[in-house]
């Protein structure tokens, strides 16, 4: 499965949030704050998931049929129970 440039600049700014959230902190910031900050870097861990899957759908349905002789419809609800796991 190939990670693209728009997976990797979305993975370095999550990590950016967290570290801006251990900075918080650190300086004792408000929890309301941390939180909220917690929360968009949880969603947008989520929506790099869902990016990641959905990008990479058709190439990983072509070669896990290819290797294992799954049909489209058993891969596709292998993805999507991917998606609800990582919730």
């Amino acid at each position: 499965m190939e990670y693209n440039d728009q997976i990797r600049n979305r993975l370095k700014r999550i990590e950016g949030q967290l570290r801006g959230v251990l900075r918080m902190i650190e300086e004792d910031k408000d929890c309301k704050d941390v939180i909220t900050q917690l929360s968009a870097s949880r969603s947008a861990i989520d929506r790099t998931i869902g990016l990641i899957v959905s990008t990479n759908l058709v190439h990983c349905m072509k070669e896990e049929k290819d290797s294992n002789g799954k049909d489209s419809e058993t891969l596709i609800k292998e993805a999507v129970e991917l998606l609800v796991k990582s919730r």
